[in-house]
């Protein structure tokens, strides 16, 4: 399941769940007064029997000054539970009849363990609903989520044919009129044209299965020996040491890929991009034109120039999180920019 199908789930579930289960509960509680009612109804009916035999082991017997406003009435008291009636010839006292706070709180114990009982089942019924309606309602984000992947990998297929043609014409070129300024521009375009391929199946693609251990050293060398042809005034630097990690190889060279030439890219002429390790935090920074909104440029389609389409950086987002790695940025314009990627979690 897909991250973002696991939290349109979760979601789901999370409303669905959260409603009825505040209206059962509710419906519980009012039971429980109902029935706390008729208990103390019970008490009181027994008291009133009671005070005509005095045959009631359960309650206990005393004598009260007589408060006509006391009469007849159940009274919970700070130690317990009382009733007051009328003893025949008397002017000046009543009769007491009253049951210990812990009798009484012993039945309502009771009394919330049968509701209890009769709860938990409702309540897990609930939770088998609240399944069956966040599946239910998943179907057709999944529906959908399934025929725009259908359409775009059919669309990156149909780049093939016209990217080799084009791949094929500009090497006709090269080899027929030499090297030019317009001929490496159509190179150019065409790369960016594959990058943007590349970054499209990556963003199609689950990298949590396929694991496998690496060199982070050798990595980061055998991508920046390759970025670096095609930058050939940015000056490089690698201050690194060996770390084995253990993730999908091909998911993270992406990450590095785009985030070392987007470093190149948006740099200064003759200007230098520096990869660091330290303590399981991997730094790229470059002395490029820095980016006004930090903040926003792991968003979709959020760009400040007027190359690309912004969706690099939102697909190096999206496969950190899958990752599990930890992406930070910080920037200052004109001043340039440093990514951070904690690999903690990818240690061997």
């Amino acid at each position: 399941m897909k991250k973002v199908e696991f939290k349109a789930l979760s979601r789901s579930f999370f409303i669905f769940f959260f409603s009825l289960a505040t209206l059962i509960g509710a419906l519980f509680f009012f039971e429980y007064k109902k029935d706390v009612a008729t208990l103390d109804e019970t008490i009181f009916s027994e008291m009133k029997i009671c005070s005509f035999n005095l045959q009631c082991p359960k309650f206990q017997f005393d004598f009260a000054p007589l408060k006509e406003e006391q009469l007849y009435k159940l009274h919970k008291e700070k130690d317990t539970l009382s009733g007051y009636f009328l003893i025949p010839s008397s002017t000046k006292h009543s009769l007491k009849i009253y049951l210990k706070k812990s009798e009484y709180e012993q039945e309502l114990q009771n009394l919330e363990i049968q509701l209890l009982i009769q709860f938990i089942p409702v309540l897990i019924i609930v939770i088998l609903l609240s399944f069956l309606f966040a599946f239910y309602t998943l179907a057709p984000l999944r529906d959908a989520l399934k025929l725009t992947e259908e359409f775009v990998k059919d669309i990156l297929h149909d780049f093939n044919t016209p990217l080799s043609t084009l791949r094929l014409n500009s090497s006709m070129l090269k080899s027929e009129f030499g090297e030019s300024t317009k001929i490496s521009r159509i190179e150019n375009a065409v790369q960016t044209i594959l990058n943007l391929q590349e970054n499209l199946r990556a963003y199609l693609k689950s990298h949590t299965n396929q694991q496998e251990s690496f060199d982070l050293k050798d990595i980061i060398e055998e991508r920046v020996a390759m970025i670096s042809n095609n930058f050939s005034s940015i000056n490089f630097q690698t201050s690194l040491s060996s770390l084995q990690l253990h993730t999908h190889r091909d998911s993270f060279i992406r990450v590095i890929d785009n985030l070392l030439s987007n470093a190149a890219k948006y740099n200064k002429e003759n200007g230098e991009v520096l990869i660091t390790l330290e303590h399981s935090i991997l730094s790229i920074k470059d002395t490029g034109q820095g980016i006004k909104e930090p903040n926003k440029i792991f968003d979709r389609f959020y760009k400040e120039h007027e190359r690309g389409i912004g969706i690099g950086l939102h697909i190096v987002k999206k496969i950190c999180d899958e990752l599990n790695i930890q992406l930070s940025v910080e920037s200052k314009l004109n001043e340039g920019s440093t990514f951070q990627l904690n690999l903690q979690h990818l240690l061997v």
